[in-house]
This record gives structure tokens, C-alpha cells and sequence, in this order.
């Protein structure tokens, strides 16, 4: 930053030369900035139904998931988790239990299922379901990483 003072004072006409590089580099660097900041980052892929795990940046775990049945919808965008349950009951759907549950978005986690055997299918009601060891190891990253530090991506 003292070098843009420095630029800007030196009287040398190039400052929009060395303010527009200043910038440039600035928007190439920020989003590898904000990628650093997320520790820990869950990529859900609809299309694919696994949720891959990534630690500071190196993949960690590649888990098959279940997302939204037909009629049902698992929505998309980026997250940051919203609150912990780790025997959370689904109030919505018949008390259904939900362990280690981290919700990212409204009524929307990522949890554990006892139907390990729907896993790699569309079969919730627009949770992000795993197998519930899979969901305990997500469940405590999160709380070890902290939620401002972790990042859930759901793509198509």
C-alpha cells in the first residue's frame, strides 16, 4: 500500500499506468486470498452425488451423498455454515433424525442418514445426506476450522 502512495506522489505522470497493474494484480490475487481464508471447503455435485472435502486447499475425503428426490429441490450457491446439531431431529419431516447436522442454509445441512444404502442417489428432501461417519469426521472439521472458516459449495 506505501507503494501506491510512493507511485502516486512521485509526479512522474504514470500514475494510472502503475494504479491500473496495482489493480490488476489485486483482482488476480483476491479470490486465491479468499480461497486461502476457507480452510476447509465442502463441494457438493448434484449432478455426480458426492461431496468432495478439501483441507487448506488438498482434497481429504470424496463421500457419496444423497441430495433433493424428484419434486424436491437442493438448492446451489456458496455458504457459510449457519449452526452445529449433532443429534438434530428434523422438525419438518416426521422427527426424522439428522446427526451431526451442519446447517448452511435455512432448513438445508449437510447430515448423516440411516438410509446409507440411498447414498450416490437423489433421495432427501434437500439435504446434503452422508453416511453418518462421514458426517461425525465433517461434523467436528467444522467445529476444529471454525464455521467463518469453512465454505459449502453446491454445484449442479
Amino acid at each position: 500500500m506505501g507503494t501506491l502512495f510512493a507511485i502516486y506522489y512521485t509526479g512522474d505522470g504514470m500514475l494510472r499506468k502503475h494504479a491500473a497493474i496495482f489493480l490488476f494484480a489485486l483482482m488476480l490475487i483476491w479470490p486465491a486470498q479468499q480461497a486461502a481464508a476457507d480452510r476447509l471447503v465442502a463441494r457438493v455435485s448434484i449432478a455426480e452425488q458426492v461431496m468432495h472435502v478439501y483441507h487448506h486447499g488438498q482434497l481429504l475425503y470424496e463421500w457419496p451423498v444423497s441430495t433433493a428426490r424428484s419434486g424436491k429441490i437442493t438448492p446451489t450457491g456458496q455458504w457459510r455454515p449457519q449452526f452445529l446439531s449433532r443429534n438434530h431431529r428434523s422438525s419438518r419431516y416426521n422427527n426424522a433424525p439428522m446427526p451431526y447436522s451442519v446447517f448452511y442454509s435455512g432448513h438445508y445441512a449437510i447430515h448423516g442418514t440411516n438410509e446409507i444404502n440411498r447414498l450416490g442417489r437423489p433421495a432427501s428432501a434437500g439435504c446434503v445426506r452422508l453416511h453418518p461417519e462421514n458426517a461425525r469426521k465433517f461434523f467436528d472439521m467444522v467445529r476444529a476450522e471454525g464455521m467463518a472458516q469453512t465454505r459449502v459449495v453446491v454445484v449442479n
